[in-house]
């Protein structure tokens, strides 16, 4: 499975941005019905932290606590991906982002573990 991220960039605070993530290959679970795919975040000095994810088969996403209300994550369909809305958005938005891809279970918290990483895109929120 490779992961390609795009759309990162510098933004004001309150303003959106979207960033997209495609996806080719496949594994045996994305079949299997706990397939998922998300988005963390890391800044320096930082460990990377959960941002959203998403389930394949029934479109069940979940949010970090920091994101909810004001991000969004959907499947892309036609690029085999997913996409994350965010809007809102604060300076300690400021990461690279990173899209996950992975085994996906409601029994985990977070639901998603990230078995396949992209290249990060980098987000920036300044005035």
């Amino acid at each position: 499975v490779q992961l390609q991220a795009s759309g990162g960039g510098l933004v004001q605070p309150g303003d959106s941005l979207r960033v997209s993530c495609a996806v080719s290959g496949r594994t045996s679970e994305t079949n299997a019905g706990t397939y998922g795919m998300g988005w963390f975040r890391q800044t320096p000095g930082k460990e990377r932290e959960f941002v959203a994810s998403i389930n394949w088969s029934g479109g069940i996403t979940y949010y970090a606590d920091a994101v909810k209300g004001r991000f969004t994550i959907s499947r892309d369909n036609a690029k085999n991906g997913v996409n994350l809305q965010m809007n809102s958005l604060k300076a300690e938005d400021t990461a690279v982002y990173y899209c996950v891809a992975g085994r996906w279970s409601s029994r985990w918290d977070p639901p998603l573990r990230a078995d396949y990483w992209g290249q990060g895109t980098q987000v920036t929120v300044s005035s």
